[in-house]
């Protein structure tokens, strides 16, 4: 489930080509995702991202047209990977196993993209204006997908009679919060920062709550 991305230019001939354009393209998103968490969308100038990334602000449209095109894309990396772990879910999945290897995959992304996952709340807290392409009818329909699995796997026995519509929100959301809310977490549980055996473990807990809540045993 993707959406376009108005980001990179489309004239071939107006771009580096081959490792240097990965590279630069890398660090271009690397140093917006940076930016646009710190100041969000407005907050942000081209002309900075260059700075940090040491182009020139002309080269920059050489990868991205304007601001938009690389907020875009920002928000397109991440979600493409949130959306990867659930486009294969199908009835034939074991449901244990599959929301197990969904919460554990969901919290590493927490780990490794934080910002990006900001970028998202804000963008979504503010209105999701500018996801509105993504929000579309081709969505609606790979959700109700995805929720008409769980209804099979409840019809079938495999699970406890639960909302699907509900359960999705419960784990987007406490996936989320590692790295949406990270700097609550650390101040409650006192530490400098999240490492990768907290957030292991509070995702284990998660898929202990969250399958029992469900009427499921855990995968050893």
């Amino acid at each position: 489930m993707t959406f376009a991305v108005p980001a990179h230019s489309t004239n071939p001939a107006n771009k580096p080509a081959g490792r240097i354009r990965q590279k630069n393209e890398e660090a271009i998103l690397a140093a917006a995702e940076e930016e646009f968490a710190r100041h969000g969308f407005k907050g942000t100038s081209m002309n900075t991202i260059a700075q940090t990334v040491g182009l020139p602000k002309a080269n920059l449209h050489y990868y991205f047209t304007n601001k938009l095109g690389l907020y875009l894309a920002v928000l397109s990396n991440i979600l493409d990977l949130w959306d990867s772990t659930f486009n294969t879910l199908t009835v034939d999945d074991d449901p244990a196993e599959a929301m197990a290897r969904y919460i554990r995959a969901k919290m590493e992304f927490s780990r490794r993209y934080p910002k990006a996952s900001r970028i998202f709340a804000m963008e979504v807290i503010s209105g999701g204006e500018c996801l509105s392409e993504y929000f579309n009818q081709d969505y609606l329909s790979w959700f109700r997908g995805r929720a008409a699995v769980f209804e099979a796997w409840i019809a079938a026995g495999k699970m406890d009679p639960v909302d699907p519509v509900h359960l999705i929100f419960l784990l987007w959301s406490s996936t989320q919060h590692y790295a949406d809310f990270a700097s609550q977490v650390c101040r409650v549980t006192g530490r400098p920062r999240l490492t990768k055996q907290d957030i292991e473990h509070a995702g284990n807990n998660l898929i202990h709550i969250i399958l029992k809540g469900c009427g499921l045993t855990p995968p050893a």
